[in-house]
């Protein structure tokens, strides 16, 4: 229907019957639609994920710090595919009620914790083994800052600009240009933060960058919606710098096929459960 002729109803009723696959996943109700537990791996970090933007934001942290030689970074990945409602399980509600991805069950202590929403666990991580997060202090402010600023921006890229932009049944002018608009501007809010450091947060790379470059990154670089040249992003060109110098850390390339399954096949890394699984798919790079 087009955008002149749709009039809200005076009640909304969710209507699921449509051919949007994405759109009916959803529901109005939270909770667990089926029962099934979830896999559980041999190290102390237990990771359920997509390899979607926020997903590499987790696996990114992971494979940085592991390149720090942190022993006890070592986890487990599963696939949580929710495509197929994955994230419906009784087993992943269970460790995220809201049933979005990424969630991580940290098995080291007494009890299981459960760590859900990404910038809790890039946090929650950086605490517990002490990087990617000064302890105190104005950087650790800024950083912050940053990390709550790609929580409350991404949306607009997501689901937002993303939805209409690349998924949705109808390209309708109004919330395209609208969402579209908004990505620039946070761009240019990037861009100029960028352009007086070399990263995101100050001359030091944190958990910031790493929440930041799967969502802003990505999309500079043409990986994200294919809307590189719409939204004309070789005018940022220090998010741009950026985004390159990212994209060549060693961790980086490594956590961000974790939990994929789609794109080239040296990017798909479905499940990791040692450094040898990522191994392998990167050796089928040409």
């Amino acid at each position: 229907m087009s955008e002149q002729g749709y009039v809200p109803p005076k009640v909304w009723v969710n209507n699921n019957q449509g051919a949007n696959k994405w759109a009916n996943i959803n529901s109005p109700e939270s909770g667990a639609r089926f029962e099934r537990e979830l896999p559980v791996g041999e190290h102390p970090l237990q990771l359920y994920s997509l390899g979607t933007p926020n997903g590499q934001k987790v696996t990114i942290m992971l494979e940085e710090l592991l390149a720090l030689e942190i022993k006890d970074a070592e986890y487990d990945a599963f696939l949580i595919n929710i495509g197929d409602s994955d994230q419906f399980s009784s087993g992943f509600v269970g460790v995220n009620p809201n049933s979005k991805i990424p969630a991580l069950v940290d098995k080291s202590g007494e009890q299981d914790l459960n760590v859900f929403e990404s910038a809790s666990i890039l946090v929650h991580l950086a605490e517990r083994f002490g990087h990617f997060l000064p302890a105190s202090g104005p950087e650790r402010t800024q950083t912050f800052n940053w990390l709550f600023w790609a929580q409350g921006s991404a949306p607009f890229l997501g689901g937002g600009f993303g939805h209409f932009y690349a998924y949705a049944d109808e390209k309708q002018e109004y919330p395209i240009n609208r969402f579209a608009m908004e990505v620039k501007r946070q761009l240019d809010v990037l861009d100029k933060q960028l352009s007086k450091n070399n990263y995101v947060a100050g001359e030091h790379y944190s958990i910031a960058d790493m929440a930041i470059w799967p969502w802003y990154g990505n999309l500079v670089l043409g990986k994200l919606y294919d809307a590189a040249e719409f939204l004309q992003v070789d005018s940022y060109k220090h998010v741009k710098r950026w985004a390159k110098q990212m994209a060549e850390r060693p961790a980086v390339k490594r956590g961000r096929i974790v939990n994929r399954t789609f794109g080239e096949p040296w990017e798909q890394l479905a499940e990791r459960h040692s450094s040898f699984d990522i191994d392998r798919v990167l050796a089928l790079a040409p």
